[in-house]
């Protein structure tokens, strides 16, 4: 009750306005003894010892502790008890002991301050007796060892100001100094490098001195163990780790954990933790798992206690090398109220243009909490696109900062976040739903850069081959796309009108059959818009790619055959089998495999005679020529293409069997394949015998026969005998009318009734009559790939014909 009255009664005098604005200050050093002078109240406050006891003055405080005493005979203020500033204080850098001088009659109270001066009354501690260090001998000098310091309780210059170690040694030196928030460090420093053989382990003293006077002093024994090997001591990820834990949170709650790494790796590489030996008793309230470096509550933290509790956390490796960290654990003070926000204005629906500053929402905070735990910040959680702003006193506004997206997000969800600074804070979060309208700000994209279709040559009209595809990102009318045929070329004629695009959903149609050997491609170019205002467009090229129909039949090109008789072809009777006959040469006007072409012989006069090759069209002899084979033979080659189903063409040829060249049988029947083609070889087989005695006769009358012959040869085919062209020959050369070695060329084209004998200049005199060469043509060489046709058998067995030499130098061509 007598607290409660001074309470009541202090609370009284603070509402008075008779209260001195300015407190009385004063200092004292710390350990005084009961009852020593700290400075007389009644002089300074212009009050005599009589007025004191009068007016009854006393001494109150807030916390109704009383560290002093009144003596109203004197106005004296004296200590009533010893002062501890560590008590009182603890490490704060002024410790300072409020109280009031009350007086009655009238009311008054005067404002006191007493200063409690530190005193160096307290030597520097280390957590640790010895300590001890294994450090590999490879350290580089310079290398650094954290120590866990010395604590003195003092203040100021009283408390620690050096280290030093003695005695003094060649290999270490210390290092102190000031680091994170103030924090003082010590760290023993490699000054030369350490040979295990030479020396494996020292010791020495490390003392901490602090300023006062006299100066105190505490020491603890430093111990080297040098290793061989482990050349990496652990790094802790953070040399400060600072938690924050609530003063009412259970026991064995984890407050953070803390990491350490090594490079090295096996049992160097193993870490473990554990808290370097501390002087204050508070550490016990926390364990560490040496294993995972968890740090968990042993018992519950008062705030009103401590405030926050520094732990130095060591982290050895297998090795024995160690790491310090600092962990700063603060304690946080019960907050119960959250924040409240109350909405003004609200706009859910915007348009994607909206600019940027636009004001979506107008909301106020408060907190019914005071002080930090009623200070309140607002926080818009992850978003881009939107900010708040103060307005004024507690008003936020909540406002556009970017240009929005409706395709890219039609629908924001925007939370604030309402929190105290309480630790914890205490929050209160408000949704906000906002929808964005669509503008036509998309034009159609096409799902393809560009569409390749296919259609059959000898397609049915308005047959569907494709559609195009494309896509607004808008909606409602903004998103309707429409298709049609854009020219490609605004200067050049209108699209193709043999394809058409359905506008609704962009089917592209073939309006008319095509033939692929007329066109094999067609490039138009499709146009998708949309529905917006203004509307907005994309284009794609299509490719209209004519697949081919097997529709063309082959079409034989040698032997023509628009020739009548079918041309022949000469075939020596010593030919073997393989002999190259002729080839038969076509095209197809399709194309792929509907291209492809192959050969077959379809008829022959002597079926076992001849083969066709099936790719190249070559027709050879299948076995040598015999005296019982037709000497006319005809052929009925088939062509026929791969198409499905195959198309053919038939080339019709005959081939005439020479024995040899001075006795060559041609029975008219086997010649007489018309009435017209029979008289012309009679009269050109006449004509040949009359000209080769005028040839005998003279030069001069062979060149001019020979012109006669060209003019009227022009109208028809001739075919020689080559028995009598072989005796005209021998005879020319027996009358001696070729004084120089000559080449004749003779041009036979069988079948064909059409023949020519050229009479060529004389070569040098010189050149070998080997030279001379007899042949069917230059057109005719290709079908004659063994070279010239020699008849060396043939001349003798034949006296009267041209001797062996003379009729090799005359060559088929």
């Amino acid at each position: 009750m007598a607290i409660a009255r001074q309470v009541l009664c202090l609370s009284a005098f603070l509402s008075l306005a008779h209260a001195r604005s300015q407190p009385l200050r004063y200092s004292v050093a710390e350990e005084g003894e009961s009852g020593s002078v700290v400075a007389n109240v009644g002089e300074d406050a212009g009050l005599a010892p009589a007025q004191l006891s009068v007016r009854r003055a006393r001494l109150a405080s807030e916390d109704g502790r009383q560290h002093f005493r009144l003596e109203r005979g004197t106005g004296r203020l004296v200590v009533a008890e010893r002062l501890d500033r560590e008590e009182l204080c603890g490490q704060a850098a002024t410790c300072t002991l409020p109280f009031e001088l009350v007086l009655a009659n009238p009311l008054q109270f005067l404002r006191v301050e007493v200063t409690v001066q530190d005193i160096n009354d307290h030597a520097p501690v280390f957590p640790e007796e010895q300590v001890t260090f294994k450090i590999p001998e490879t350290s580089n000098p310079g290398s650094r060892f954290p120590l866990v310091g010395a604590r003195d309780l003092d203040i100021g210059s009283n408390s620690i100001q050096t280290y030093r170690i003695s005695p003094e040694n060649e290999y270490f030196s210390i290092s102190f100094g000031n680091r994170i928030k103030g924090k003082k460090y010590v760290e023993l420093v490699l000054e030369k490098p350490l040979d295990r053989e030479e020396q494996s382990e020292m010791g020495f003293s490390l003392i901490a001195m602090d300023g006062g006077s006299p100066p105190r002093s505490g020491n603890t024994q430093i111990r080297i163990v040098v290793l061989d090997v482990n050349d990496n001591s652990p790094v802790f990820l953070q040399e400060l780790y600072v938690a924050h834990i609530l003063e009412n949170a259970p026991e064995g709650s984890i407050i953070l954990s803390v990491v350490a790494t090594d490079l090295d790796e096996g049992p160097n590489g193993d870490i473990s933790y554990q808290f370097s030996q501390a002087v204050s008793e508070s550490d016990s309230a926390f364990l560490i798992d040496p294993v995972s470096g968890e740090i968990k509550l042993t018992k519950p933290l008062d705030f009103e206690t401590a405030e926050n509790h520094e732990l130095n956390v060591q982290a050895t490796d297998g090795g024995g090398l160690s790491a310090i960290c600092k962990v700063l654990v603060e304690v946080v003070d019960v907050n119960d109220n959250a924040p409240e926000l109350v909405v003004s204005t609200f706009s859910s629906l915007l348009p994607e243009n909206a600019l940027p500053g636009t004001v979506v929402a107008l909301f106020a905070v408060r907190d019914r909490d005071s002080g930090a735990n009623g200070k309140i910040s607002c926080a818009l959680e992850d978003q881009l696109s939107f900010s708040l702003r103060p307005a004024y006193k507690n008003y936020y506004e909540l406002v556009t900062v970017s240009e929005l997206d409706r395709e890219e997000t039609a629908q924001y969800i925007l939370s604030v976040t309402a929190a105290d600074a309480g630790s914890p804070p205490l929050t209160t979060t408000q949704t906000f739903t906002v929808d964005i309208s669509d503008m036509n700000d998309n034009a159609p994209v096409f799902n393809q850069t560009s569409y390749t279709m296919y259609v059959r040559e000898n397609n049915v009209p308005t047959v569907l081959v494709g559609a195009v595809s494309a896509v607004d990102a808008d909606v409602g009318p903004n998103a309707k796309v429409t298709y049609s045929l854009a020219l490609v070329n605004p200067t050049k004629q209108p699209p193709c009108s043999c394809i058409s695009v359905n506008s609704e959903n962009g089917d592209v149609f073939v309006l008319q059959p095509l033939d692929y050997e007329q066109v094999k491609q067609i490039d138009i170019l499709v146009s998708a818009s949309d529905a917006g205002s203004p509307a907005l467009s994309a284009n794609v090229t299509v490719r209209l790619v004519v697949v081919d129909e097997n529709d063309n039949a082959p079409l034989v090109l040698y032997p023509s055959q628009d020739s009548s008789p079918p041309s022949s072809e000469l075939v020596p009777m010593s030919s073997e089998a393989g002999y190259l006959v002729t080839k038969v040469v076509a095209v197809d006007a399709d194309s792929g495999q509907n291209s492809w072409l192959s050969y077959h012989l379809l008829r022959a006069t002597d079926p076992g005679l001849f083969v066709v090759g099936a790719q190249s069209g070559e027709v050879r002899l299948r076995r040598p020529v015999t005296e019982r084979d037709a000497v006319k033979q005809k052929l009925v080659i088939l062509v026929r293409d791969n198409g499905q189903p195959p198309l053919s063409a038939t080339a019709s040829l005959s081939a005439l069997l020479l024995s040899d060249f001075s006795d060559v049988r041609l029975s008219h029947s086997s010649l007489a394949t018309d009435d017209e083609g029979d008289s012309l070889t009679m009269y050109l087989i006449i004509s040949l015998v009359f000209v080769s005695l005028l040839f005998l006769a003279s030069m001069a009358a062979f060149v001019t026969l020979k012109v006669c012959k060209r003019k009227e040869l022009k109208s028809g085919h001739v075919l020689y005998s080559a028995g009598n062209l072989q005796s005209s020959l021998a005879d020319a050369g027996a009358a001696g009318t070729l004084p120089h070695p000559c080449c004749y060329e003779i041009s036979l084209t069988t079948g064909s009734g059409n023949s020519e004998f050229k009479f060529l200049k004389p070569i040098l005199p010189s050149l070998p009559p080997q030279h001379c060469t007899m042949g069917r043509g230059p057109d005719d060489e290709q079908d004659f790939p063994h070279g010239p046709l020699t008849l060396e058998d043939v001349a003798a067995s034949n006296p009267g014909m041209l001797s062996a030499e003379q009729f090799n130098s005359l060559s088929f061509k």
